[in-house]
């Protein structure tokens, strides 16, 4: 075996790694393997004589790839109203190996995802390498064009961003997630009786009017007529939705909706005792965009 087939045969055992990495940093399954495969080109023009950790090597290449590429991204947001959200994992209709989709949908929510977005390409990069592959700092740092220390900061101030802080303490938590969950599962189908079940009596809806209907709010009181609503114009309202994720929204439980490609919808709710006692659904480009988003914990 020469030095090319060798190095393509290592390649190939580190390309899910790859993959998984890139998709974390870059959100998007196409860019991933866009960089995937510009890491190979990288690698098959390089003297490797001297590496010893060819996986480490690869893994620092792949993440100034990606860094290249979130840079480049944000360079050409040219709509101030634009949200790039993330890929969500689909089915293996375009393609995609099962084997790879299970490994990167068991660790990598949309919810964080969406999250990460909101992060700059440094800080998303320090805090993917460190917080879910463990690169040493001593290695993010020069990929970041930061000192290990800075690295450190980065990946500190990334996490703040995608932990949150909640009003909520860690116990109520624990006890709102599977009220979201549910409310999730019963308003994609809308499930009228399901729903009832979950809602405080007096549960009030709001949401603001958008575009070419904008005028007062809307505001909706009572479980049977919430419900309602929700059954009928909930998230499988939303039309042709990619994918749906449990998070916080400035501190509170809630709900984000990818559709086109985009953030299309964010359902902010209020939780007592265990019942739903107010749903705020957010679509307004202005509002999503300046919205606290973070990961709620499982």
């Amino acid at each position: 075996m020469d030095e090319h087939d060798w190095l393509a045969e290592r390649f190939e055992a580190e390309r899910p790694h790859l993959r998984a990495v890139a998709y974390r940093m870059l959100g998007s399954l196409a860019e991933a393997d866009d960089a995937v495969q510009e890491s190979w080109l990288r690698l098959s023009r390089a003297d490797t004589s001297d590496v010893e950790n060819l996986s480490g090597w690869l893994t620092t290449v792949i993440a100034r790839i990606c860094l290249d590429m979130l840079r480049a991204r944000s360079s050409r947001h040219e709509d101030p109203l634009e949200i790039y959200v993330t890929d969500p994992i689909v089915s293996n209709e375009e393609g995609i190996d099962p084997e790879q989709e299970v490994l990167l949908a068991e660790s990598v929510g949309l919810a964080l995802l969406v999250v990460l977005d909101r992060l700059t390409p440094p800080e998303r990069i320090s805090f993917v390498l460190h917080d879910l592959f463990d690169v040493p700092f001593e290695e993010v740092a020069p990929i970041v064009d930061r000192s290990p220390t800075a690295a450190r900061q980065l990946a500190s101030r990334a996490r703040r961003r995608v932990q949150g802080t909640s009003v909520h303490a860690d116990a109520d938590l624990a006890q709102t997630r599977p009220v979201v969950d549910a409310f999730l599962a019963a308003s994609r189908v809308g499930n009228f009786d399901a729903l009832l079940a979950m809602l405080d009596p007096n549960v009030v809806f709001r949401a603001e009017r958008i575009g070419a209907s904008a005028g007062a709010p809307i505001e909706i009181r009572g479980a049977q007529k919430v419900a309602g609503q929700i059954s009928w114009g909930g998230i499988r309202g939303a039309g042709i939705i990619q994918g749906v994720g449990s998070v916080l929204v400035d501190g509170s439980p809630g709900i984000v909706v990818i559709r086109g490609g985009r953030l299309f919808l964010v359902i902010k709710l209020t939780i007592r005792d265990g019942k739903i006692a107010e749903v705020e659904p957010i679509a307004d480009p202005t509002r999503l965009r300046q919205l606290d988003l973070a990961v709620l914990g499982a």
